[in-house]
């Protein structure tokens, strides 16, 4: 298969059977995109000065070392480390795929590593930034608005418990024990774990 109709394949897949979102599958698209240009002009420059033409790149060409040369090749260009690993990524998944559609007979990109995103530490909020918060949503609320008292009430929970958001959003009112001031909620791999809230949040 022709490695541009591969991707414009694996583009469909990612948004029909996989439910990415638009932005998602154009970075991917993208990243893929680069890889052929690379393919593409490395094919030219190794093929016959006196033939200008060039047949287009089976996605039976690729293998490690040319997915390695590009991702030095971008790492030379300046990428950013964690473009770098979107890079990867891409290419990885793309890859799988290859195999699991009967394209290829072996993942190229299995052992593929890339550099890792360089970590910073996230800014937090200040105790008077907080502060001002917490009595902004506390003067909104005060009238008894459902919104105001439902935004007050997620504010509180979050900032009490140290919960995901996404564990937050999937909080059911049976979850929450007022009592022992605890709630039940479902963590990443769908684990299921006990957080503890204070009493501001209670109330």
């Amino acid at each position: 298969m022709e490695l541009r109709s591969a991707i414009e394949a694996f583009a469909r897949h990612l948004t029909v059977d996989r439910g990415f979102s638009e932005h998602t599958v154009r970075a991917y698209r993208g990243d893929l995109n680069d890889l052929v240009g690379f393919v593409e002009q490395r094919a030219l420059e190794a093929a016959d000065a006196d033939d200008p033409t060039m047949d287009a790149v089976d996605v039976r060409e690729l293998d490690l070392e040319t997915l390695r040369d590009w991702l030095w090749q971008g790492s030379n260009a300046g990428l950013a480390k964690s473009s770098l690993s979107r890079h990867s990524a891409a290419v990885r998944g793309f890859t799988r795929w290859l195999v699991t559609t009967g394209q290829v007979t072996a993942d190229a990109a299995a052992r593929l590593k890339a550099p890792r995103p360089e970590q910073h530490l996230p800014r937090v909020l200040t105790r008077g930034q907080m502060t001002g918060i917490f009595d902004g949503l506390a003067a909104r609320s005060a009238g008894g608005d459902p919104a105001a008292l439902r935004d007050q009430a997620i504010v509180e929970l979050l900032y009490a418990s140290a919960m995901r958001v996404s564990e937050l959003t999937g909080l059911r009112v049976g979850d929450v024990d007022r009592t022992r001031l605890t709630a039940r909620v479902l963590g990443k791999g769908g684990k299921e774990r006990v957080v503890p809230f204070g009493v501001p949040a209670a109330h």
